[in-house]
Parts: C-alpha cells; sequence; structure tokens
C-alpha cells in the first residue's frame, strides 16, 4: 500500500454557476474554462481565488463529444454529433463574443479569408470546420505550439497551427492539415500530442511514438494516400490470435507487454507517414522512432468483460528548461524548451508514470486502494478521483527534471531525492458522486452527481472478443440532465503553505530518527522544486518566498542526514551547501547533548565537517566551536585532526587546546610526521620557538617534506580567492630555505599545487609584486631544472630563468637572498646546465669582475646557454638589455650567436673586443666542417687588422702565428700558398711554408 499522509493539498472550493448538468468541461490558459451541455458552450473567467464568473456563450452544431482547449493559439477545439454524424470544429477568438446571439464566422480549414471579409474577424468570434474522411474519435492539443492531433479509426490526422497575415496589425488562426499517421491493428480511445511525441491508448495498450524532423530518413514519409506496407512482422504466438475467433466456447485474451525503446517496434502494430502536403514543400516531420508500447492483460475471473479492465487518462506532461533555480530569466510560451516528457496511463487500480525523452524508464507505479475514474497529472501531484473520493498523489516528475537540467545533481556540489523514492499519498478527501476531473494552473474541476438507484445494466456476451482487430470505441451519448449534481472548482494551497505543513509534519518524526522524517522532507523539497520549475504559475514574489523555502527545506534534509547513520549520510554536504547556511550555522544546529555519558557524531556532520574545512571556505569559526569540532574529530576521526586543524576555517583554535589533543594522538599511537609539524605550527602560534625548534629536530629533512606534501596547508592557503604564505612558511623561509623549497616542489610533483600558484606563493611569502621576481623563487625554477619535473614546459623556465639572469647582470641587482645552489652545483646536478665553453673565462678574466653574486648570475645564463635543452633563438630578442660593450654581454652574445653557428659574426666582435680570446675560441669551436675558417675567415682578419697597425699589433701578431700553424698543418702546400696575402712578408712565412712542404715526407 501507498503511505498515506494526512495533509491538505486543497484549499477553498466554489461552484461554478452553470445553467445546465455539464457533459464535458475542460480548461486552461490564465483564467479559461469551457463548460458543454447540450448544444451549448459556456465560458467562464477563473480568478486567483478560484471565483468563477459567466464570461460568454455560445451554441454548437451539436452535443459535444469531446472537448480540448489550446492555450497555444487560445482556440477551443469540440467533437460534435448531430444526426448520428460527428464533426470537428474549432471555434477561435471566443473572447470576443458578447451576447450568445452575437454574429458569429464560419469558415472552412485553410481557405484564404477573402479581403472584404477579413476585417469582420477582428471582432467577433470564427468557427472553423475541418472536414475528415473518417469519424473524429478524439482530440490533443500540443501545450507548446497549439498544433491539433485528431484520432480516428487506424489513423491520427496532424493539423499544424497557423496565422493567416491579413494586413501589419492582424492576422487570423488557422490549421494545416500537414501529416496522416497511418496506425494498424489499434484504435485509439484517447491519445496525447506535445513537440512531436505521440500517445496513443486503446482500452488495453499504449504507444507512445516521436516523430521525427532529421532529413536523413526523408524517404520514410509519402506524399500521397497510401496503404502501409511492409508492416512489422507478428510473432507467431500474435498471429494465431486471428485463426477463427469467433468461436462461441472461447474468450481469447493476449499476453501482458511491455516494450521499451526500439523493441517497441516489435509490438505488431505498423506506422507509417503520410504527408497531405505538396511534394516539394517543406516537411516537419520525417519518420517515426517508437519509444514504447505497453499491453495489459483484462481481468477474466469473471468471464465478463467490464469497463473495470479499461485504461482511462492518457496524458504527456511536459516540463520546461527553467535554468537555475535563482536565475531571474522570464519565460514565455515562446521561450519554452522541452526539458522531460512524462507520460501517465491507468488501469482502475493502478496508474503508471513514464519518462520518455532521453530514455524510456518506467519511474512510479500507483496502488490506489478503491476503484479510479479519472486521473490527472501535474508537476507537482496526481489527482484521482474515485467515486467518493478525491486522491492527492505525489509524483517524482521534478526528481527527474532536475537531473535533466543540471549535470551537478548527485554529486558533492548538489543533491535531489531519487526517482525511485516510494511515492506516498498526501490526502484521500471525502467527495460523494465524483464523475470526472480535470486541472489547469492551481485549479482542480470537479463534476459530482448523486447516483439514483442503481439500475442493472445489460451485460455483454462473456463470448466478447478481447482482441485489438475487436476494439472499437463506441461514443455513448450522454443521458437525460438530471438534478443532484454539482460543478466545483477546487483549489490546491500554495506549494509554500504546503510545504511548511509538510515540515511541521515531519517534526513528529524527528524524536523517533526514522526514515519517515527523511522521506517526508523530500517530499517537501520535490514540492517546493517543482512549483520553482513551473515557473509560469508563480504569481508575483511568489518566487522569492520559494526559494527561501527551497533553502530552507535543503537545511532540513541536511540536518537529516546528519543525525541519522544511514548509507545516505554522505548527502549531509550537498544539501547543506545547497541551503546556503553557513558552517557556524551548521555546527549551531547539532545537538552537542552527551548521549549515555559518551558523545556521539554520526557519519554526515562528520562527512559534512572534513569536507568543509578542505574546502577553504572564507569562514572563520569561532574559538568555542573551533574547540568543539576538534573534538568531534578527535572522539570520531582521530586520524583526520591533523589535517583539520590546519584548516584556515580553524585560525582561531587555542593553540594550548590544539596541542593538548595532538599529544593524546602521539599517546595512543598516532605519532607521525604530519602530528610533528602541526604540533611546530601551534608552537610558531604560541611564539614557543624553542618547541618549534625540537619539534622540526625530530624528524629528517626527507621526512618532514613528506608531512609538507601530506597537508600543503601547513605552509599554503586560500582566503578570499588569493594565495596566503602561513606563518610556517614565513619561518621556514628565514630558517630553512632549502626545505621550504623542496617542499613546494614535492607539492608540484604531486599535484598538490599548480606552477602559477607555486610563483605567486613565493611572491607572496617574499612580500614582492607581481613585476618582482624574489631569489627564493629563482631557488624553486632552478630546483624544478634539476628535477625534471615531466610537467613543467622546460622552454617556459629556462625563459624564466634566463629572464631573471638577464634582468639582474644588466641592471647590476644583486639577489635579496643568498641562492641556494651556486651555478658549479647546478652544472654538476643537472643536466640542462652544460659545461662552459674555455674561451669564456679567457674573455671573462680581460676584466676584473670582483661581484661574486653577479658572477655567479653570469655564469648560470653562460651555463644554460651551454645546455642541450636550451632554444637559442627565443632567447635572442631578450639580449638588448645586456649590452655587448660589457665583458659579460659580450660573451652572452657570442655564446647564443655561436649556438647559432654565426661563427664569423663571433670571429669578427672577439678581434674587435678581445682578440686574446680569438685562438682559444678558434680552437673549441672551429672543428670539423668548420674548420676551413681558419683560414677562410680568421688568417685574412688578422692579416688585415696586422696591416692597419694599432695598440693590438701585438695581440693580432700572436693570433697570426697561432692561426698559421694550425693552417700549415691542415692544408696541402698549394693550397697553404694560396691562402697567405700576395703582399706579405716571406721571411715570416717561410717558416710556416717549410713546416707544410715536409709535413708530407713527415707522414
Amino acid at each position: 500500500m501507498v503511505q498515506l499522509y494526512n495533509l491538505h493539498p486543497f484549499g477553498s472550493q466554489e461552484v461554478v454557476p452553470c445553467k445546465l448538468e455539464p457533459e464535458r468541461f475542460c480548461g486552461g490558459g490564465r483564467d479559461a474554462l469551457f463548460v458543454a451541455a447540450g448544444c451549448k458552450v459556456e465560458a467562464f473567467a477563473v480568478a486567483g481565488q478560484g471565483l468563477c464568473q459567466p464570461r460568454c456563450a455560445f451554441s454548437t452544431l451539436g452535443r459535444v463529444l469531446r472537448l480540448a482547449y489550446s492555450e497555444a493559439g487560445d482556440y477551443l477545439v469540440a467533437i460534435e454529433e448531430k444526426n448520428k454524424a460527428t464533426f470537428l470544429r474549432v471555434y477561435v477568438n471566443w473572447r470576443s463574443k458578447r451576447t450568445e446571439n452575437s454574429r458569429v464566422c464560419i469558415r472552412m480549414v485553410g481557405h484564404d479569408v477573402e479581403a472584404p471579409f477579413s476585417e469582420t474577424f477582428r471582432d467577433q468570434m470564427s468557427i472553423v470546420e475541418m472536414p475528415l474522411s473518417e469519424a473524429p474519435l478524439c482530440i490533443s492539443c500540443c501545450p507548446v505550439k497549439g498544433d491539433l492531433l485528431v484520432g480516428c479509426t487506424n489513423k491520427l490526422v496532424l493539423f499544424s497551427l497557423k496565422y493567416q497575415i491579413i494586413n501589419e496589425e492582424f492576422s487570423i488562426l488557422d490549421f494545416e492539415r500537414s501529416l496522416i499517421i497511418h496506425i494498424d491493428n489499434i484504435t485509439p480511445v484517447e491519445i496525447s500530442f506535445c513537440i512531436g511525441y505521440v500517445a496513443v491508448m486503446s482500452d488495453l495498450e499504449v504507444l507512445i511514438l516521436k516523430l521525427e524532423s532529421d532529413p536523413k530518413n526523408r524517404e520514410s514519409v509519402n506524399h500521397h494516400p497510401r496503404k502501409t506496407s511492409n508492416p512489422v512482422k507478428l510473432s507467431e504466438d500474435i498471429s494465431n490470435e486471428t485463426l477463427q475467433l469467433e468461436s462461441d466456447d472461447f474468450v481469447i485474451c493476449q499476453k501482458p507487454m511491455e516494450l521499451l525503446g526500439e523493441k517497441s517496434k516489435q509490438s505488431g502494430i505498423a506506422v507509417t507517414l503520410e504527408s497531405t502536403g505538396l511534394a516539394d514543400e517543406k516537411i516537419k516531420y520525417f519518420h517515426v522512432q517508437h519509444l514504447l508500447y505497453r499491453r495489459f492483460a483484462p481481468d477474466i475471473s469473471s468471464c465478463v468483460l467490464s469497463d473495470d479492465i479499461k485504461l482511462h487518462s492518457l496524458q504527456l506532461l511536459p516540463i520546461y528548461q527553467t535554468g537555475s533555480l535563482t536565475s531571474e530569466r522570464k519565460h514565455s510560451s515562446q521561450e519554452k524548451e522541452l526539458l522531460s516528457l512524462f507520460c501517465f496511463f491507468s488501469l482502475p487500480h493502478v496508474g503508471y508514470l513514464y519518462m520518455v525523452v532521453k530514455s524510456v524508464e518506467l519511474m512510479s507505479v500507483y496502488q490506489y486502494p478503491e476503484k479510479s475514474q479519472q486521473a490527472v497529472l501535474t508537476p507537482q501531484f496526481l489527482h484521482v478521483i474515485t467515486s467518493n473520493n478525491l486522491q492527492c498523489y505525489t509524483v517524482r516528475c521534478s526528481a527527474a527534471a532536475a537531473r535533466e537540467e543540471d549535470p551537478y545533481v548527485d554529486t558533492t556540489l548538489k543533491a535531489c531525492p531519487p526517482v525511485s523514492m516510494d511515492v506516498c499519498a498526501l490526502r484521500i478527501q471525502l467527495f460523494i458522486g465524483l464523475k470526472a476531473i480535470c486541472h489547469f494552473k492551481n485549479h482542480i474541476i470537479l463534476l459530482t452527481k448523486a447516483d439514483p438507484e442503481t439500475i442493472p445494466e445489460r451485460r455483454e456476451s462473456p463470448k466478447r472478443l478481447l482482441s485489438r482487430k475487436g476494439t472499437s470505441v463506441n461514443l455513448k451519448t450522454p443521458p437525460v440532465a438530471e438534478a443532484g449534481w454539482n460543478l466545483y472548482i477546487v483549489n490546491t494551497i500554495s506549494p509554500v503553505q504546503l510545504y511548511k505543513e509538510m515540515v511541521d509534519y515531519s517534526n513528529t518524526y524527528k524524536t523517533a530518527k526514522t526514515q519517515s522524517c527523511i522521506h517526508l522532507l523530500s517530499e517537501a523539497h520535490l514540492l517546493v522544486r517543482a512549483a520553482l520549475m513551473d515557473a509560469s504559475q508563480l504569481e508575483p514574489g511568489e518566487k522569492a518566498e520559494l526559494l527561501e523555502a527551497f533553502k530552507e527545506s535543503c537545511g532540513h534534509l541536511g540536518d537529516c542526514y546528519s543525525r541519522l547513520d544511514t548509507q545516505y549520510s554522505h548527502l549531509t554536504l550537498p544539501y547543506y551547501k545547497m541551503s546556503g547556511l553557513s558552517m557556524a550555522e551548521v555546527l549551531a544546529r547539532v545537538d552537542w547533548a552527551l548521549e549515555d555519558g559518551a558523545q556521539k557524531y554520526e557519519r554526515g556532520l562528520i562527512f559534512y565537517i572534513n569536507h568543509s574545512l578542505y574546502e577553504n571556505l572564507d569562514e572563520e569559526l569561532s574559538e568555542e566551536l573551533a574547540a568543539k569540532v576538534v573534538q568531534m574529530f578527535y572522539v570520531a576521526e582521530p586520524k583526520q585532526l591533523p589535517h583539520i586543524l590546519c584548516s584556515p576555517s580553524m585560525k582561531n583554535i587555542d593553540p594550548l587546546t590544539a596541542i593538548s589533543y595532538l599529544r593524546k594522538l602521539d599517546t595512543s599511537g598516532f605519532s607521525s610526521v604530519l602530528v610533528t609539524l602541526t604540533k611546530a605550527a601551534m608552537a610558531l602560534k604560541m611564539r614557543d620557538l624553542d618547541m618549534h625548534r625540537n619539534e622540526m629536530k625530530s624528524h629528517s629533512e626527507m621526512k618532514l617534506v613528506c608531512g609538507f606534501i601530506l597537508e600543503p596547508r601547513l605552509l599554503i592557503q586560500q582566503r578570499k580567492g588569493q594565495i596566503v604564505a602561513t606563518e610556517f612558511a614565513v619561518q621556514l623561509k628565514e630558517t630553512q630555505p632549502g626545505l621550504l623549497v623542496a617542499s613546494v616542489l614535492g607539492l608540484q610533483k604531486n599535484n598538490k599545487i599548480g606552477i602559477e600558484e607555486a610563483d605567486s606563493f613565493f611572491k607572496v611569502l617574499c612580500g614582492k609584486d607581481e613585476d618582482t621576481i624574489p631569489q627564493l623563487l629563482v631557488d624553486f625554477w632552478e630546483a624544478q631544472l634539476v628535477a625534471c619535473l615531466p610537467d613543467v614546459v622546460l622552454q617556459e623556465l629556462f625563459f624564466k630563468l634566463t629572464s631573471q639572469y638577464i634582468w639582474r647582470l644588466s641592471k647590476r641587482q644583486p639577489p635579496d637572498t643568498t641562492p641556494l645552489r651556486t651555478s658549479e652545483d647546478l652544472i654538476n646536478t643537472c643536466s640542462h646546465y652544460g659545461l662552459i665553453s674555455p674561451w669564456v673565462n679567457v674573455l671573462i678574466s680581460s676584466e676584473s669582475l670582483a661581484d661574486k653574486n653577479y658572477m655567479e648570475d653570469l655564469s648560470k645564463l653562460q651555463s644554460l646557454i651551454c645546455g642541450p635543452s636550451f632554444d637559442i633563438a627565443s632567447i635572442i630578442p631578450f639580449l638588448e638589455p645586456l649590452s655587448e660593450d660589457t665583458v659579460a654581454g659580450l660573451s652572452v652574445h657570442v655564446l647564443c650567436h655561436t649556438r647559432l653557428e654565426e661563427y664569423e659574426w663571433c670571429i669578427d666582435r672577439l678581434l674587435e673586443r678581445c682578440p686574446e680570446a680569438v685562438i682559444p675560441y678558434a680552437n673549441h669551436e672551429l672543428k670539423e666542417e668548420n674548420r676551413t675558417l681558419w683560414w677562410k675567415k680568421l688568417l685574412p682578419e688578422l692579416c688585415q687588422r696586422i696591416k692597419c697597425g694599432g695598440e693590438k699589433y701585438q695581440l693580432y701578431l700572436s693570433s697570426l702565428k697561432e692561426t698559421l700553424s694550425v693552417v700549415a698543418v691542415e692544408l696541402q702546400l698549394r693550397d697553404f700558398l694560396n691562402v697567405l696575402p700576395e703582399d706579405g712578408t716571406a721571411a715570416f712565412f717561410l717558416p710556416y711554408l717549410l713546416y707544410c712542404s715536409r709535413k708530407k715526407s713527415l707522414t
């Protein structure tokens, strides 16, 4: 049985002032209610409180068999019967009907209105005649687009809503018959249509289809009426049903069946589309997708086919995209975007609710305590009528739609009660003689009639065939009106008012700590969520009240999950987040009383506090609350205590209290490097440096690094989105900078901190702005190169380091702290730092560079350039601040151009600035294929400069002698003679020529 709560969803009740006994009625839109009786339709205006005022009345062609209203287009459509013939008529512009005798325009569907008569349609009601080749059986209007679907025997006819534009200021509503859906082997009793989704119901079958507009399957549409071909083959057991079914000795029943998705094609019902427009016109729907087929078996225990086994109340319920629950976006019918679609249908004692958009799934099954007559589904409730009761059940539509709309539902950020949660009855209200029901906005329209003495009806033969072929729809003529009837408008109370009643009701379960409390609060939450999704029904100012109730309901659910020890305790976190409660407000709701002399904390609360303290919330707990949190975790999760104490939210904890609990952990076997570091941090907070030093000495530096990796917040925290260096980090900067750099490097290596975050941390720690690079950050970059971290982009790191080295050298700016590594250390430990070329030392020694820091930066830059990984071309544009006028600048420029193999440029610069370095440079760089530069570049240049004389004459002369010695070894005598200058002194070159000539004989 479904659980029943004795709540009060129904509020005020009004009587509709009808003149005749209603035969059909419907409502919709803002305020429209229509009641058909005999050959007359009365229209009423329903105010917000259910007050009902007559608006107009108009005559129909005959007795109304079916009636439907469409808010899109604001029209009324009816199936009418006269002289045993049925007609389909649409009543347009009915609001202009002033009196019952006012003039009415009657026109045929699809016919253009002639200009002289067009203006007459502006201020009078129009009736659109819609002829059909077969008698209409049922109708349905699309709630979004206003298209009309008409059910006939073995087919459905779709009329698309359109407007005939008369002029810029005026257009009239019309329809176009655009599609015929041929459905073999089923005769519709009820249909429902919504944005391309079609639901068809017979006495015992339900079929749901989707009309697709994918042009890839364009061949599925026929442009001319034809008989359905290529039907789906029936299975053998189904086909045997058609054999000799007229036997007087048997009642043949089909098996119950449920087919979902593509499997529903196996139902034996063939569906084809026929476009009724021109072949060259744009086709709206191209092919059909089968979604669901459900068949029920009748109860033949009495061998009588009665109405007890027939389906009723087929309905497609759309829920539209609303955006964030806190969004202020306005919704109009033009902006509606389908989010989820649900299909409901019911047997007399069981109702079924399916979700049918992205996947077809049975969501809920409703077991009624007594035989139902009719039901209506809304986003918030399912209303069911029996002969003497109006029943109100909860639904799961908002739970399913929330998961479609928000991908963060069912994460640690957001939660929603599950779709699978059992439904319940909120109220079973006594109502004598209920006959029919409809619903719009917050109004339930009920027809009651006191039954006269029961008149035995002639029972049909028990031999009646129970098959699709024999199914037919008999539209019974309503009996002659009798006294004792009433048409009521029952208004549902506001969602907020019902929510408050449900919350009050749930308080009776709190002390018992049962699942009933969670169930009822979940129902209240879904009620508010559904109301927020149905934004078009909200009154002005009601949304803010609903949002407040939504947050409050999340807080109540958070309380339940935090206090109850269930498998869903983790839901405490998302519900408290959605509630908007601060951590202090949540802790204030905790019952700190002792149970049996011992404090017990449930998993949900621990889970919430633990995650909240990890998430760097910009909230600082008071000293009292912080102490309670420490006590809580010492009792429930002692291993988490060091982590909890490192949270920025625990800033106000008394360090003595923290250390006392940490020492208890030590004696309980929880001693670890993390506990040691936490105690060291608390000692700093107390300004007890001796205790701090003693704690730091109790572990090796490597273990301390591991401790910082386990809890990065000992060094780095975030407050209001900004990185903050802790007091511990400041202390390490002054006393153990190497440990600090190694720890941050370990954090980066273990993905506990990003590259940019680490850079910002060192700048904040050293009190530098964004444009100033502290030496500790340079030490960190160098450590990254030494560690060869896989996620570090080498060239970016090279660029950072070289830019800093160049800036310091150009500004002669010393580092603000002593570097942790020398150039020699880097060359010995890091493969990216190469050995500096020997000629560089000759070049540097030509000038006195007394500044040690300057020399270190220069050596590191030179070593990087000499390394194997450095991209030289990328750094050339940034060498401009480093002038060639200095020896340091010259060495860097020559090194870079050498790496780029621009040797001639380098020789020219060295000959001009430092001739003594030319020969060491040539010996080191001019090898193999570059040896020709000895006699092609260096020899001619030296000869030319000797001719010019000058103060560097002797340096050039000694360099020339070295060059001739090398050339004499490399070249043959003839080639050697060719490279010597023609105007040279023979005596000077003769020794080299003799050596070159004897070279061959010596070898």
